[in-house]
């Protein structure tokens, strides 16, 4: 599978089983080579994204979701390992707060966008609203629908107003995450992240996959599409998500600002 291939189309059908995550195709036959490329997509992602703060002018919001060991924290931690900390922030949305549970549930949300020449990255986001809550019978199906498009219409507002949005679901399998939950139980260096909480969320594996993918089908659009990229591989994923990012900062044709004038003239003693 290539990167492009990930993408949902609007208005097309989610069903997860159909997509595999155990791809590797973009790794190709040398492992080492793979390497070698995503180090190559770091230098260039952080050019990209220094451009990016100098001009000043476009914004690019990156969302996260996945189910439980899928590598969000990862994900970030080696795509944006090179980039400069002034011009990327990252927001990680937990459950929310009886302060935030006051408010509508986007509230909370709208203040971590990206400003000009920023990137945000949200590990996970306002899709929990639309997920978690609908799996456990938070809120009806009507209200889940509501939602969706109260999203989509978030989502363009934003877009109209400047800020590219590229949104990844790390896919990985039931069988990975049960090797990834049984090493954080395990390895004393990673017992920290082993929550007992998230072994009723395993339960729930099959009402996720249901829930994730009317999501995405959902809520897939011109201005903000969802990729699902294949995670049982970190290295495949890495490599996919940093592709992405560098097309879509590619695309935004960005320019250094003009230097001022006579620069070159002065004399520094």
């Amino acid at each position: 599978m290539k990167p492009t291939d990930t993408r949902i189309e609007p208005g097309s059908k989610v069903k997860l089983s159909k997509w595999n995550p155990d791809d590797t195709d973009v790794i190709g036959k040398d492992k080492s080579d793979a390497r070698e490329q995503l180090d190559t997509y770091r230098a260039r992602l952080e050019t990209l994204q220094e451009l990016l703060y100098a001009e000043g002018r476009n914004k690019l919001l990156v969302v996260l979701q996945a189910m439980d060991t899928a590598g969000k924290d990862s994900t970030i931690r080696h795509v944006f390992q090179g980039v400069d900390p002034l011009g990327v922030k990252v927001a990680g949305f937990r459950a929310p707060t009886h302060y935030e549970l006051a408010r509508d549930y986007l509230w909370r949300v709208h203040h971590h966008v990206p400003g000009a020449g920023e990137i945000a990255i949200f590990n996970r986001s306002h899709y929990e609203d639309v997920l978690v809550t609908r799996v456990n019978g938070w809120i009806d199906k009507d209200e889940c629908k509501r939602r969706y498009r109260q999203i989509n219409d978030f989502e363009r507002m934003l877009a109209e107003t400047g800020t590219t949005i590229r949104k990844f679901y790390l896919h990985i399998s039931k069988d990975e995450q049960k090797k990834r939950l049984e090493e954080r139980r395990d390895n004393p260096q990673k017992q920290w992240k082993f929550q007992p909480g998230d072994l009723p969320v395993r339960a729930q594996w099959d009402d996720y996959m249901d829930a994730y993918g009317d999501a995405l089908a959902a809520t897939s659009t011109d201005y903000a599409p969802w990729h699902v990229i294949p995670a049982n591989s970190k290295l495949a994923r890495n490599l996919m998500v940093s592709s992405l990012l560098i097309e879509t900062l590619e695309g935004l044709k960005m320019r250094y600002p003009d230097p001022a004038p006579g620069i070159t003239d002065i004399k520094i003693d």
